[in-house]
C-alpha cells in the first residue's frame, strides 16, 4: 500500500516536465534567432558559385534553409520531451519511492515497532537517507530493549522483598512469628528496597550526566588505606586476603573523595562477592602516562569475553540466580563507571576464567601538588 499522496509524484513529475518542456523551447527559440549566424557564410559562398543565378535565388536558399533546420528542429522537439518525461519519472519514482519508504517506516516506529529497516541500495543521497533511517530505528530499538529489561529487572529486584514483605506480616497476624522479630525481618526488607530506590536513582542520574562531584586534591594513598579498612572486616569473615599495593611517589589526583570511595567500595564488593573462600584481592595504585591508576585485582573464576563487553550494563549479572543471595543490586559497575567518568576518569577490565579479573580506572592527577609516598 502507498502511503505517499499520488499528488507528491505527479507534482513533481509535472515540475520536472514543465523545465524540460522550458528548456526544449528555449533551445528551439534560440536556435531560431542564431541559425542564420551561422549558415549565411556557408549560403553567400554557393551564391558566388553559382554566378548571377545565385543572386536570385537568395531568399529561396535562405528560406529552405531555415524551413530544414525549422522542422528538424521540430521532429526533435516530442523525442527529446519524450525522452525528459521518461527519465523524470524514474528519477521522480525513485524519489517518491523513498519518501514513501520513509513515511511508512516512520508510521510504523510511532506504532513502536522498532525492528523495521528500509532496503538500502546505492551510495547516493537516498540510500545514505536509507541508511541513517535505519542506524535511528536500531537505536531506538535497542532503547526499548533496554526499557524493557529494566522494568523487568526493577520487578525481578523488588519480587522478593515484597514477597518476604508479604510472609512477615501474615506470619505476624497469625502470631507465629514473635512482634519483635518480625519487625526487625520487616525493618531489613525495607532497609534492601531502600537500597535499590537509591541505586536507581544514583544510576539514572549516571547515566543522563546529572551527578555532581566536588573535586579536590586527594592522596592515593590515604584513600586507598580508608577504602581497605573499611571492608576488611567483611573480606576477612568471609576467609579473603585483602592486600594493599600502592606505587611509590604517586601523585594527588584531583577527585571527590565521597564519589572516589563509592567507587572503591563498590568494587572491593564486587570482589568479594565473586571471589571464592580463601583467595585473594589487591586493592592499589600506580602511576600511568594518563594519571593514577586505581586497581582491584582478585583471585576469582573470572569473566568469559562474551560477558565482558557489557559487564558494565546496568542490572546485567553473569549469574542471575546470585543476584539476592549475595545482596547486589546489579547497578554497582554501572555506577562506578559512571562516577569515574564524571570525575574525568576512565574505566575497564581484564578477566581470565579460572584465573581472576582486575577492574582498573585512571584519575587525572592534581596539577601543582607534590608526589605522595
Amino acid at each position: 500500500m502507498r502511503v505517499v499522496p499520488r499528488g507528491l509524484f505527479a507534482r513533481l513529475l509535472a515540475a520536472n516536465l514543465v523545465v524540460a518542456g522550458v528548456a526544449t523551447t528555449v533551445m528551439l527559440v534560440v536556435a531560431d534567432l542564431l541559425s542564420p549566424a551561422f549558415y549565411r557564410g556557408h549560403l553567400e559562398h554557393m551564391i558566388e558559385v553559382m554566378g548571377p543565378m545565385g543572386l536570385s535565388l537568395r531568399a529561396d536558399l535562405e528560406g529552405g534553409l531555415h524551413d530544414t533546420l525549422t522542422r528538424a528542429l521540430l521532429a526533435a522537439f516530442p523525442i527529446a520531451l519524450a525522452l525528459s518525461a521518461l527519465l523524470a519519472y524514474l528519477l521522480v519514482g525513485r524519489i517518491s519511492q523513498t519518501v514513501n519508504l520513509l513515511v511508512r517506516g516512520a508510521q510504523e516506529i510511532a506504532r513502536g515497532h522498532y525492528k523495521l529497516r528500509l532496503r538500502e541500495t546505492g551510495e547516493d543521497e537516498l540510500s545514505e537517507l536509507a541508511r541513517q533511517f535505519n542506524r535511528l530505528s536500531q537505536a531506538l530499538e535497542q532503547v526499548e530493549q533496554r526499557r524493557i529489561e529494566l522494568i523487568g529487572s526493577v520487578a525481578h529486584e523488588l519480587r522478593t522483598p515484597l514477597a518476604a514483605l508479604q510472609g512477615y506480616s501474615e506470619a505476624l497476624a497469625d502470631g507465629v512469628l514473635p512482634p519483635e522479630v518480625a519487625a526487625q525481618s520487616i525493618a531489613r526488607e525495607v532497609r534492601a528496597m531502600g537500597r535499590l530506590v537509591e541505586d536507581l536513582s544514583l544510576v539514572s542520574r549516571v547515566e543522563a550526566g546529572a551527578v555532581v562531584v566536588h573535586p579536590e586534591p586527594l592522596s592515593p594513598q590515604v584513600i586507598l588505606n580508608e577504602a581497605r579498612e573499611r571492608l576488611a572486616p567483611a573480606f576477612s569473615e568471609k576467609g579473603l586476603t585483602l592486600e594493599l599495593e600502592v606505587g611509590a611517589d604517586l601523585p594527588k589526583v584531583q577527585a571527590d573523595p565521597e564519589r572516589l570511595h563509592q567507587v572503591l567500595s563498590n568494587l572491593l564488593s564486587n570482589a568479594l562477592r565473586y571471589t571464592p573462600e580463601g583467595g585473594r584481592v589487591i586493592l592499589g595504585a600506580t602511576l600511568k602516562p594518563e594519571g593514577v591508576c586505581f586497581f582491584v585485582r582478585d583471585t576469582g573464576r573470572g569473566i568469559a569475553p562474551e560477558h565482558q563487553e557489557r559487564i558494565f550494563e546496568r542490572f546485567y549479572r553473569i549469574d542471575p540466580a546470585r543476584s539476592r543471595k549475595d545482596g547486589g543490586t546489579g547497578v554497582g559497575l554501572t555506577v562506578a563507571k559512571g562516577l569515574v567518568e564524571a570525575m574525568g576518569g576512565q574505566m575497564s577490565l581484564h578477566s581470565e576464567v579460572g584465573v581472576g579479573s582486575v577492574f582498573w580506572f585512571s584519575l587525572p592527577a592534581a596539577k601543582g601538588t607534590a608526589r605522595t609516598g
